[in-house]
């Protein structure tokens, strides 16, 4: 069982967080990959939780198919502040720990290309996780999730920015794990894997291509309050967005990779984690490529 004094140890990160969606050549899917880093496959115990996340990107570079940069002036901000809360319970489904939440983002996005800019502020997709399972052992954990999106967020197709938005309903599978290298579990390695699978659009009468997210790191506990460690990410497309009878509307696939520190620190008398993270992007393809900052408040009840 995980001890309870060791507070950075037992939160971990949960396993769904979808946020931010980007204005780009191909749909890349509704999680944002890499807001999870350090302890990415590991739930917290049972209890509630209230995560406020805070996700800012920006970049001026666009890629092409081959990495290299497209010809054009180009900019994108995205600021996305997501509200969530979590409830782990004691309820045991082949001895994991039953759970679920949901997460509700506001964004902002401004984008500019080739000299025209378009900025948007409004409600994003919510994202419903009816089922989590968790599980703690000795010297490692493990986590299972299935969840939905809503397309709860504005679409507009004359906009560079495209809305809030992807008008899809999205399935959003997960899994991942975290191994201990010491009894004490001050080192520890962890992974997460997601894929979606989404359904028509009818703002873009496009089904969007299958996309899977990868990410994981290697962190320290210093002390029962302070970790620090390095991650990494991947994500891309990998299936054809398609159109009537399913037929290929674009073979424009895209993929990058992210790499960054981050910082955890728990405040035990308020009971708040606190996780300051950075990411740069390489290897982008169709997409931009960036850097990703992001702060997360974790509040324990």
């Amino acid at each position: 069982m995980i001890k309870p004094t060791t507070p950075l140890l037992c939160l971990g990160s949960a396993l769904a967080l979808p946020l931010l969606t980007l204005a780009q050549p191909s749909f890349t899917g509704l999680y944002p990959i890499g807001v999870e880093g350090l302890k990415s496959g590991t739930l917290p115990p049972p209890g509630f939780y209230l995560r406020d996340y805070n996700l800012a990107y920006y970049s001026d570079r666009l890629n092409d198919s081959n990495g290299d940069k497209v010809p054009v002036d180009f900019e994108a901000f995205v600021y996305a502040n997501a509200i969530r809360p979590i409830w782990i319970t004691d309820f045991k489904i082949l001895g994991a720990n039953y759970g679920c939440d949901v997460l509700v983002p506001i964004l902002y996005k401004n984008i500019k290309v080739a000299g025209n800019r378009d900025d948007t502020f409004n409600l994003g997709d919510i994202f419903i996780e009816p089922v989590t399972l968790s599980w703690h052992w000795q010297r490692a954990d493990a986590g299972l999730g299935y969840g939905i999106w809503a397309p709860t967020g504005n679409v507009d197709t004359g906009s560079l920015t495209g809305g809030t938005g992807q008008g899809t309903w999205t399935h959003m599978f997960t899994a991942g794990g975290t191994l201990y290298f010491d009894a004490e579990k001050t080192w520890a390695l962890s992974a997460l894997g997601r894929y979606e699978i989404s359904h028509e659009s009818d703002d873009y009468n496009i089904t969007p291509g299958d996309v899977l997210s990868l990410e994981g790191g290697l962190s320290k506990a210093f002390n029962p309050t302070l970790e620090a460690g390095v991650w990494a990410f991947y994500q891309g497309q990998m299936t054809d967005d398609e159109g009537d009878y399913g037929v290929a509307v674009s073979q424009v696939k895209d993929h990058v990779v992210g790499v960054g520190p981050e910082v955890v620190w728990f405040w035990e008398k308020a009971k708040l984690f606190v996780s300051l993270r950075y990411a740069y992007e390489v290897l982008a393809e169709n997409r931009p490529e960036g850097h990703r900052g992001t702060l997360t408040l974790t509040k324990r009840f």
